[in-house]
């Protein structure tokens, strides 16, 4: 897949229903913008990080993302590492005790 990732200048993610939405990290792990709905699941995965944008416009999320750098979106999907993931697990586990 990474190799389909990377001949594309963005990825549009038209669910308006999806939770979280691996495909989306995917994408930005290539390094390939998002654009999107304001849906709960690219909202949890984009936030505020400007690796892709939202909107209710998928025409005008796309015009947005076109002009996001590939390494945004890379570094925002850095984040959701099994590494990463580990780590925040284990900080919630010394707090608990």
């Amino acid at each position: 897949m990474p190799e389909i990732y990377n001949k594309a200048d963005v990825f549009v993610f038209p669910s308006r229903t999806d939770t979280f939405g691996l495909v989306l990290l995917e994408a930005m792990a290539c390094g390939v913008p998002v654009a999107a709905f304001p849906a709960p699941g690219p909202i949890d995965v984009i936030g505020d990080s400007k690796a892709g944008y939202l909107s209710e416009d998928l025409n005008e999320a796309v015009k947005g993302a076109l002009k996001i750098p590939r390494n945004v979106a890379r570094d925002q999907a850095l984040k959701y590492s099994w590494l990463e993931a580990t780590r925040l697990f284990l900080e919630q586990q010394v707090q608990i005790k």
